[in-house]
């Protein structure tokens, strides 16, 4: 007999979890409800882990397991993120029909509330119906937000399954197989400061080198995997001061391991050149330019083959419950890319949120329980 998900006892913990404000670093009261309803619903271990002395938050990460009751079916883990981006204070829940919003000036939150929602009531349903099912352990990261941060100090020894699914996508019925790695870098030229209306051959630009380097980058669209941005530049203190100092931070992403190292390199070569190239004049003395660098390997890849065990599970629990998966390739990075580089398979799972990171942001009821569908044939199939 198919079992039915509660849709409103669904929607009410949903619009429960966004009333709970957690935005990254500030996770401790919904840490502590969660830790309480995985315990209600008899997990065999709920445990917090060390990482918030890393990650600044309130809270470490969160692992429950509920052990199988289906003998021989192997066990796979839920992961989730429970903080949210800002503004997150005060998040007012509207329901208009089954569609979700906040009131208009703060985020809803279901980036990722979603997921720990549907989490909830299949675990529910497991429980109330006395489903067998095989064991399944639940992550709750924090931090994603502010750089997958607790996905990337978890305490991996900790779990028992060996691969899963994250579920934390826009759209619906869609699952994420293939991710770029992704490199942050910060580039600092210095330069000498100088009067700019007195004396500005005395002084060495340094705005002027980061245009001289960027000039000869190409940023955007790089090629069909690979992409570069500029997202910051800082420098300079007054209109009459020749720039002494600029940084710019940046990223690099793609989804081939050896063009990311590449382009990275182009990025730094460029900068290089362009300070050594600078001329000297007599009036700058033997001051020179330089560069340095800050590179950090923020993600590495998301690729999963068709016939990975936790891409066929996922198919054949759509295929249990009438739902036809579309498989697709990300440009973003999230949790899942820092599990499967820790060798843990994990697919993204999308879970019907939409216009995230938006005081626009909003649900609707009936790709939650999409969502939950299809959870719950995962658990049972």
């Amino acid at each position: 007999m198919t079992t039915v998900i509660d849709r409103e006892r669904l929607a009410a913990t949903f619009a429960e979890l966004c009333g709970i404000s957690s935005p990254s670093r500030r996770e401790g009261k919904i840490s502590a409800y969660l830790k309480e309803a995985f315990a209600a619903l008899g997990a065999d271990f709920v445990y917090e882990d060390g990482s918030a002395v890393h990650t600044g938050s309130q809270s470490g990460n969160l692992i429950a397991r509920f052990e199988g009751t289906a003998p021989g079916r192997e066990g796979f883990f839920l992961s989730c993120h429970m903080d949210t981006v800002e503004p997150a204070e005060g998040v007012e829940v509207v329901r208009t029909g089954d569609i979700f919003t906040s009131r208009g000036d703060t985020i809803l939150g279901g980036d990722d509330k979603t997921g720990i929602a549907a989490v909830l009531e299949v675990l529910t349903i497991l429980r109330e119906k006395r489903l067998p099912h095989p064991t399944i352990e639940v992550i709750i990261t924090t931090c994603e937000e502010v750089g997958l941060l607790g996905a990337k100090h978890l305490e991996y020894d900790r779990l028992q399954t060996r691969y899963g699914y994250a579920l934390d996508s826009t759209g619906n019925n869609h699952v994420v197989v293939g991710a770029p790695a992704a490199n942050k870098f910060k580039v600092e030229i210095k330069g000498l400061a100088a009067h700019a209306g007195l004396c500005p051959e005395a002084g060495i630009n340094a705005l002027s080198l980061a245009v001289a380097a960027l000039s000869t980058l190409t940023v955007g669209r790089l090629d069909s995997e690979s992409t570069c941005n500029f997202g910051v530049i800082q420098g300079g203190v007054a209109t009459n001061i020749v720039p002494e100092r600029v940084l710019l931070k940046g990223e690099v992403r793609s989804h081939d391991p050896a063009k990311l190292e590449r382009y990275t390199r182009e990025i730094l070569t460029a900068f290089e050149k362009a300070v050594a190239e600078w001329s000297p004049n007599p009036a700058s003395g033997a001051q020179r330019p330089s560069v340095s660098f800050d590179i950090v390997d923020d993600y590495p890849c998301l690729r999963l083959a068709e016939d990975a065990p936790v891409v066929t599970r996922i198919n054949r629990a759509a295929v249990a419950c009438g739902k036809e998966l579309r498989f697709t390739i990300a440009g973003g990075g999230s949790d899942a890319n820092i599990f499967n580089g820790r060798g843990l398979p994990t697919a993204i799972v999308a879970t019907g949120m939409d216009k995230v990171h938006t005081v626009d942001e909003q649900v609707d009821l009936a790709n939650l329980v999409n969502l939950a569908e299809l959870l719950l044939a995962l658990a049972t199939e």
